[in-house]
């Protein structure tokens, strides 16, 4: 029994992204789907790459930094991919708290100013 494979449209669908998106991923080498013909067709290990792909976009990675992850599994293994995981998520873990940090002092900053302007009006 072969293994299945989901057609271009098909992926696009199960991830919901645009056929755009689908084509970029493969233009900067994160997919390589097979090829018959015109046709592309995409097996279990580009599900799971993709699965890979849109969770670290979720978490705000840059897709060089997804690709060069991804490239540590083929080239050095799973035990090397996941301690470069390791570094790659603590330091986002990081940036985020700094994002998060910015938007409480900009949240704090807007109340405030809406306060004013409220208590300027009554």
């Amino acid at each position: 029994m072969s293994e299945p494979r989901l057609s271009f449209k098909e992926m696009c669908a199960k991830f919901d992204v645009t056929p755009r998106t689908l084509r970029y991923y493969e233009y900067i080498e994160l997919l390589s789907p097979e090829r018959e013909g015109r046709s592309r067709y995409y097996g279990p290990k580009e599900m799971a790459r993709m699965t890979l792909i849109l969770r670290g976009r979720k978490f705000g990675f840059p897709l060089e930094e997804i690709r060069q992850w991804l490239l540590i599994y083929e080239n050095e293994g799973t035990e090397a991919q996941m301690k470069t995981w390791v570094d790659y998520a603590t330091r986002q873990l990081g940036e985020l708290e700094e994002q998060r940090r910015q938007l409480d002092e900009t949240m704090d900053e807007l109340r405030r100013l809406r306060d004013d302007t409220a208590a300027n009006l009554a």
